[in-house]
C-alpha cells in the first residue's frame, strides 16, 4: 500500500484526482485531504504519507510554504497546478514531477509511475531550487490597501507616466502603483522582459509580430510602440528569444 494525501483547496478536483488515482493505480490508497497550508502541514505530520498531490496556490500560502514547515521531506511529491510552461519546465528540472490542471488521466498515470520509481532522498535540494524558481517569477507590490502580488508569465507588459507604473495582465486587469517603472524594472527577469520605450517595458512571452515601422502587435492584438533609440536592441533580443 501506498499512503496518499491530497492538498488541494478546491473539493471538485480532490474528488476527481481521487477516482482517477483509484483507476489508475490501486496500491495508492487516499489517507487525507486539505485545502490550506495550515491543514496541510497537520495533515502531512499525522499521517506519514509515501505520496503527496499538491497545489501549488492555495488560500493562505503556497506549496513551499508547507514544505519549509514540514521537519521531513521523506515523500514523493506530484505537484498539480495551473502554472504555464515557463514555471513548469523550472519545476521539472528540479526532478519535482507534476501534473495540469485540468488532470488528463495519461498525464496523471505517467506522473504516477515516474515517482513510484525515484527516490525522495534528493527531494530537500530540489525542492528549494523550485521555490527559488517559483518565486522569481512573482512580482509584489506595495498599494495603499495592501500588497500585490503578480504572476510575471502573466504580466504582458508595463507603462510608466509622471511618475506612476501601470502593470496590465493576460487577464485583461490592469494596476496602477504611485512608484516610477525603473523601481520595478530590476526586478524583472531579463530573459523575460525588454525595455522599448522610455515608458514602455514588454514580456516577450507576449509579443506576435514587429513591424518595421516600430510597432509590436502582442498576441491579443494590442499594440505598444518601440522607440527609434530601442529598436535595434529590442530586435536582437526578439531574434535570441
Amino acid at each position: 500500500m501506498i499512503k496518499a494525501i491530497l492538498i488541494e483547496d478546491e473539493s471538485y478536483i480532490r474528488k476527481g484526482l481521487k477516482i482517477l488515482i483509484d483507476s489508475i493505480d490501486k496500491e495508492i490508497v487516499i489517507v487525507g485531504e486539505c485545502g490550506t497550508v495550515k491543514e496541510a502541514v497537520t495533515v502531512v505530520n499525522a499521517c506519514e504519507p509515501d505520496l503527496v498531490f499538491m497545489d501549488i496556490n492555495l488560500p493562505d500560502g503556497t506549496a513551499f510554504d508547507i514544505l519549509e514547515q514540514l521537519p521531513s521531506l521523506l515523500f514523493k511529491l506530484i505537484f498539480v497546478t495551473a502554472y504555464d510552461e515557463f514555471v513548469l519546465k523550472a519545476l521539472k528540472a528540479g526532478a519535482l514531477d507534476y501534473i495540469l490542471k485540468p488532470v488528463d488521466p495519461e498525464e496523471l498515470k505517467e506522473a504516477i509511475g515516474k515517482v513510484k520509481k525515484a527516490t525522495a532522498l534528493t527531494q530537500p535540494a530540489d525542492i528549494l531550487g523550485a521555490k527559488n524558481v517559483f518565486e522569481s517569477q512573482r512580482l509584489v507590490i506595495s498599494l495603499q490597501e495592501g500588497l500585490q502580488v503578480i504572476n510575471l508569465n502573466e504580466l504582458k507588459y508595463c507603462t510608466s507616466d509622471k511618475g506612476y507604473t501601470t502593470f496590465y495582465l493576460s487577464n485583461g486587469k490592469s494596476i496602477l502603483v504611485s512608484k516610477p517603472l525603473k523601481h520595478f524594472e530590476t526586478s524583472l527577469p531579463e530573459a523575460q522582459f525588454v525595455r522599448v520605450h522610455q515608458s514602455s517595458v514588454v514580456n516577450l512571452d507576449y509579443v506576435d509580430k514587429y513591424h518595421k515601422n516600430g510597432t509590436i502587435i502582442l498576441k491579443d492584438g494590442e499594440q505598444i510602440t518601440v522607440s527609434n533609440r530601442k529598436k535595434e536592441s529590442f530586435i536582437s533580443r526578439l531574434l535570441n528569444k
